[in-house]
């Protein structure tokens, strides 16, 4: 089984060895596919939506409700980087349907991920706050708490991209193991019997690992930035 950290591309600037990384590669294909098909479903927008702008319109209304029920009315000007970023994750999580390495697979990317919230984070707090604002939070409720609240928002990251790489990686695991059981017995059972556990660890696990780190991202930019 190829390890989500081999090297995909590899090349020399100025006799320096660049080495670009199969998690990387295939971020950069989802990115280049996202950027896409958002072009081709936004052009030409109608009053009276055909079929491709309904959908469009189905999924900002199912993000927007997702925000006003866990942020609240005010904080709608989130619809697009919370649809992104969940659109994101879930393509990253279940790329393994087409026989790609999950992203997510590498520590690297999802702690990637949960410094773009914690940034995100932070940034809304000291925007809507002020730097004076923002670091009074952090001496909520009585100043004695200044050291908790600090470790607190720095462990986000480590809680959001450890709890994603760890249920990605061990789905990924499992797989190989049934592949490789599998293979064993008859290589002709790998062809129907594997389906299964593809819904569930790819898509099901996917789905609930991109929920969470979706909600928790939601939840700790209204947290912060109220303090």
């Amino acid at each position: 089984m190829e390890s989500e950290n081999s090297v995909g591309l590899a090349f020399k600037i100025f006799g320096i060895r660049i080495e670009i990384t199969t998690s990387i590669l295939v971020q950069w294909a989802i990115i280049l596919a996202l950027t896409f098909i958002s072009i081709l479903l936004t052009r030409n927008l109608k009053r009276n939506p055909d079929k491709k702008q309904t959908i469009l319109e189905m999924f900002y209304e199912l993000i927007e409700n997702l925000v006003l029920e866990n942020m609240g009315k005010e904080y709608l000007h989130f619809v697009p980087f919370v649809g992104i970023l969940a659109l994101y994750l879930m393509i990253m999580n279940i790329v393994p349907l087409v026989a790609v390495p999950a992203p997510t697979e590498d520590l690297s990317v999802t702690i990637g991920m949960a410094v773009v919230s914690f940034l995100v984070i932070q940034g809304y707090s000291i925007y809507k706050n002020g730097l004076k604002g923002y670091f009074l939070g952090l001496l909520h409720p009585v100043a004695v708490m200044l050291p908790m609240n600090i470790i607190e928002r720095i462990m986000l990251v480590v809680s959001l991209s450890l709890r994603l790489f760890g249920n990605i990686a061990a789905g990924s695991v499992i797989m190989g193991i049934a592949y490789s059981s599998l293979r064993e017995g008859n290589p002709f059972l790998n062809i129907g019997i594997p389906v299964p556990f593809h819904f569930y660890f790819d898509i099901f696990d996917g789905f609930i690992q991109m929920l969470i780190f979706v909600m928790l991202t939601m939840i700790h930019i209204k947290i912060v930035a109220e303090d």
